[in-house]
């Protein structure tokens, strides 16, 4: 059985309800919010056939050397250790989803991608409200960003799911300016879903994709993520949307031939990441500040920890302002 990093358990289960009354009454998207980057790969299938969103030469290496190539894939495709269930006890409250089709499977059914197919969708969204049923001022941003081989069939059935699965749970899309976590108490809702496809323009509670930007620096090296996070802030739209910070490295071919059999977890993330934590620390929620920031294995450092109590800063700001 998997045992949990030190640190890791379900002190921040309920952060988002245990906030004081100046902080749930300012705009969400002024908050600091934990979040994690391909947040569902703490489990992947090697007997699956590699995912459409796959180079062709990586799906042919796939073929011809088979489950030996898709162990080294999963070295690079997770980028999570911990479960939906064990990444909300730890406080992260955005998830970024990538999701497919299995081309040549009947039916409509959906799964988390990220180069090997991962779980059903819908397992995953079950999961998570199960969370929320027990966490009631709980609130969690959902991001599908990246669709692939789905046909119009497939996003009505994901669509459909979401507004089976949340309910009544479900914010209807609104304006970020005002939006509160007293507003969405009052509401009892739980669940921001964003939704990167014209198929889901026109669904009350589905939000479009503009609303939350997440810049991706693309880059190996922490001082060149570091800027990019910096610049891309200074430019942060104040006008209506809430922002992610991408705090991850990004490997390139390279990168993963050099580091072949060590993976993107020993290879790339832990001998980075006091670098990315320091930016962390030093950075400030707030109107032009930082709001969601993600993060490759959560449970590495005291990311969500450090993220969380980044707020404190809100009330010493909105202390001295009385003053």
């Amino acid at each position: 059985m998997k045992t949990r990093p030190a640190g890791i358990g379900s002190a921040n289960a309920d952060w988002m309800g245990s906030l004081p009354s100046k902080l749930s009454a300012m705009p969400l998207k002024h908050l600091a919010v934990p979040g994690s980057h391909d947040s569902f790969t703490y489990w992947v299938d090697v007997h699956a056939p590699v995912g459409p969103d796959q180079k062709l030469f990586v799906k042919y290496l796939a073929m011809v050397f088979s489950v030996l190539a898709k162990k080294v894939m999963v070295k690079w495709s997770m980028t999570q250790n911990l479960t939906f269930r064990e990444q909300l006890d730890a406080g992260i409250r955005y998830f970024d989803l990538r999701v497919s089709s299995k081309p040549g499977e009947p039916g409509n059914e959906i799964y988390f991608i990220h180069g090997l197919f991962g779980h059903k969708v819908r397992d995953g969204l079950l999961e998570i409200n199960t969370f929320l049923s027990r966490h009631r001022k709980e609130v969690v941003f959902l991001d599908f960003n990246h669709h692939y081989a789905m046909d119009a069939t497939h996003h009505v059935y994901l669509i459909n799911t979401l507004q089976e699965v949340f309910g009544s749970r479900l914010c209807h899309n609104c304006t970020v300016d005002t939006l509160t976590l007293d507003y969405l108490w009052d509401k009892k809702h739980q669940v921001i879903v964003f939704y990167h496809h014209p198929a889901a323009d026109g669904v009350p509670v589905m939000w479009p994709g503009s609303k939350i930007p997440a810049p991706w620096a693309n880059t190996t090296e922490p001082s060149k993520l570091i800027q990019f996070l910096e610049t891309t802030l200074k430019k942060r739209d104040n006008g209506g949307a809430f922002h992610v910070s991408q705090a991850i490295l990004t490997p390139r071919v390279n990168t993963v031939a050099k580091g072949l059999l060590w993976g993107l977890r020993n290879y790339l993330v832990e001998r980075n990441l006091p670098a990315i934590m320091s930016w962390v620390e030093a950075q400030r929620p707030g109107m032009d500040g930082v709001n969601i920031i993600t993060s490759d294995f959560v449970e590495l450092t005291d990311f969500a920890n450090i993220v969380i109590k980044l707020n404190n800063l809100l009330l010493s700001e909105q202390g001295h302002k009385a003053r």
